[in-house]
């Protein structure tokens, strides 16, 4: 299984700018620029690589927990997961720090972190970031 997207860049880094495509067609046409990704914490004026890796990695962690939960016979009404990917200009991106409230009845709060901690290590985009610190702080709400 494949997914796919498009990055267009015009310019030079810092005066540049680009669009971003997805294969479902939930980007098209997505600004992103050197603005949006170092200056402007506000995030208005487009996206960037980082949300985009926070994005996938909240909802990829969000499907697993999921699945370990309802496999537990404690399926979740909710969870609310939530990744904040962290770039450091000039080293990197350096984490990614997930967190969840989820409202799960009939489990207990031992149970509930320990299929936390599962969904964190086994979700595919919790792997493919094996070279960052992920961390976790996942609470029943």
């Amino acid at each position: 299984m494949d997914r796919t997207a498009n990055a267009v860049w015009k310019g030079n880094l810092k005066e540049g700018n680009g669009t971003l495509d997805t294969q479902s067609g939930t980007l098209k046409g997505t600004p992103y620029s050197f603005k949006a990704r170092f200056e402007d914490e506000s995030g208005k004026s487009g996206t960037n690589p980082e949300e985009l890796i926070a994005a996938a990695h909240a909802g990829c962690f969000a499907m697993q927990f999921s699945h370990f939960l309802a496999e537990n016979g404690t399926p979740a009404t909710e969870l609310d997961a939530k990744a904040v990917v962290t770039l450091v200009p000039g080293t990197g991106i350096t984490g990614s720090a997930l967190t969840v409230v989820g409202k799960v009845p009939g489990i207990d709060a031992a149970k509930f972190q320990e299929l936390a901690e599962k969904a964190k290590a086994g979700c595919p985009v919790s792997k493919a970031l094996g070279a960052i610190n992920v961390s976790l702080d996942a609470k029943l709400g």
